[in-house]
């Protein structure tokens, strides 16, 4: 069944969510989106409970007919300086900074809402019960799977266009294999403790 807004009509309410905290490489992403009452979209849901081929007929459809989306995002930099939780809301900031016309609300996903120039409200699984959030959710998803799609070319042999760069297996044992590459998150367990080793074998440590 699709679901349902439960915000004040006629208000400016943005959707926001994010995709990427768990890889090890690569950004965060968050997308901020306004939907446009007078040209619903249907289908929207959570972006992981679709296919990657609906989420990309999807991903057209939103930034056509919303009334307003937006992109942000924190680079690995900023991850490893201020840790993957804040790097996410600093997205999600800068995606509804972003907005023209901006917000009047915003529904987060999740149950933390980032620092905003309007009021927020944070909804666990908010993806599967807010529109707004789920096309977020969609636009956050598309637009990173084909940022890491082209790191791909960019860094070969990680894998990066088929597990995105979350720690499966392959991912693993092509990070040990050749070692992190420089869109790898330095701050992350698998990777910092890689790096550990290689300094201690280059120091004769080991």
């Amino acid at each position: 069944m699709p679901v349902e807004p439960s915000v004040p009509h006629g208000q400016l309410v943005a959707g926001v969510d994010e995709v990427g905290r768990g890889p090890l490489a690569g950004a965060v992403v968050a997308a901020a989106v306004i939907l446009d009452p007078a040209r619903p979209i249907s289908g929207l849901t959570d972006s992981k409970k679709l296919s990657a081929r609906r989420r990309d007929a999807l991903f057209e459809v939103i930034r056509e007919q919303s009334l307003a989306w937006a992109i942000g995002r924190a680079e690995v930099e900023e991850i490893d300086r201020i840790n993957i939780l804040q790097a996410s809301l600093l997205a999600m900031e800068r995606a509804v900074t972003a907005l023209s016309p901006a917000a009047e609300l915003a529904l987060v996903d999740g149950n933390r809402c980032p620092r905003l120039p309007c009021p927020a409200r944070a909804i666990i699984k908010g993806d599967l019960s807010e529109p707004c959030i789920s096309a977020a959710s969609i636009l956050a998803k598309v637009t990173r799977d084909r940022e890491m799609e082209q790191l791909e070319q960019q860094y070969p042999g990680y894998g990066f266009a088929g597990h995105k760069g979350y720690p499966t297996k392959v991912h693993l044992e092509a990070l040990m294999r050749l070692g992190p590459s420089a869109v790898h998150r330095r701050s992350f367990g698998p990777v910092a403790r890689l790096i550990s080793e290689s300094q201690s074998v280059d120091g004769g440590i080991l």
